[in-house]
């Protein structure tokens, strides 16, 4: 059991509460208005969607203490980053806002990569169920 592990349970209560909130922001930002519209919905969809719901879903067997749900946590933070972090990228060479959607992208980016880390340690793959 990862009862022991320090974090466990705050991390996966965190990524549940964050990963349901994002449904939401993402169509908000998908659908906002014209500076990279295109970009944002078929990023939405073909992306950020998934790897939100990926993440509940990885939530779930973590909470269930369950080994696929480690491997799950790590494909939807490696989702998650492969967006975020060529997109703030992008929006802030080409809409220049470091403050506003690509700075939030980029500090995104960095909590997907330290979450990454922490789930990506091997103390998670031991003594969990299958």
């Amino acid at each position: 059991m990862n009862a022991g592990v320090r974090g466990y349970w705050l991390m996966t209560w965190t990524g549940l509460l964050a990963n349901v909130a994002a449904l939401p922001v993402i169509a908000l930002v998908a659908f906002a208005g014209p500076p990279l519209q295109t970009a944002n919905i078929s990023l939405a969809i073909s992306l950020a969607w998934p790897a939100a719901i990926v993440g509940i879903v990885a939530c779930a067997g973590l909470m269930a203490e369950r080994r696929w749900g480690g491997v799950m946590a790590l494909v939807s933070l490696s989702m998650a980053l492969s967006a975020s972090l060529p997109y703030g990228i992008v929006r802030l060479v080409l809409v220049r806002d470091p403050h506003a959607l690509s700075g939030i992208s980029l500090l995104l980016a960095i909590l997907n990569l330290l979450a990454l880390i922490y789930w990506a340690r091997p103390i998670h793959r031991k003594n969990i169920r299958l």
